[in-house]
């Protein structure tokens, strides 16, 4: 598995957008991903960030980190968004493999923590995320926010792996 940074490989632009842009946009905010990821290219800024899990030559997911996830915790930053992996590489643990790529990422930019948002109850906090609070959308949804502290040790990477790993998963506990 290769984790490709898009912003490090602005070759992948096209890539990363065409999958984001499938997995996460309607119609009319497929502009959004496509401004967003082209613009990171030059920025100044160190977010947004994209990321991309490749299998070889196979994409097998992608996921991002930014400023904010369209919530109203605009205090808090950085985000995880956009996290997906396709349907049959599921169960192994590859969004693992996205989610501690950005938690190195964030850490080494010198944030202590990394926010989420989602409807989703109990995946995240197997991989260190703690339930903080509940959040807004502007269009009237709302998200439960999750946070995790970014403390961690990172150990030496494994031949042929690209993205660190804390020390807390070293057991391959997570799958």
């Amino acid at each position: 598995m290769t984790i490709v940074s898009v912003r490090k490989e602005p070759e992948a632009a096209q890539t990363a957008i065409a999958f984001f842009q499938k997995h996460w946009a309607s119609e009319e905010s497929k502009m959004v991903y496509e401004d967003c990821i082209l613009n990171c290219l030059h920025s100044e800024s160190s977010l947004p960030q994209w990321y991309l899990l490749r299998d070889g030559e196979e994409l097998v997911g992608g996921a991002g980190m930014i400023p904010n996830d369209f919530i109203s915790r605009m205090d808090l930053y950085p985000w995880l968004c956009a996290l997906f992996i396709e349907k049959e590489h599921r169960g192994h643990s590859y969004g693992a493999l996205l989610m501690e790529q950005i938690k190195t990422e964030a850490a080494l930019l010198g944030f202590p923590y990394l926010y989420l948002c989602t409807g989703h109850v109990g995946y995240y906090e197997r991989y260190g995320f703690e339930y903080l609070a509940q959040g807004y959308h502007p269009w009237g949804e709302n998200s439960r926010i999750y946070r995790c502290g970014l403390n961690l040790q990172y150990i030496e990477k494994p031949s042929g792996f690209s993205a660190a790993i804390p020390a807390a998963h070293r057991s391959g506990a997570d799958g």
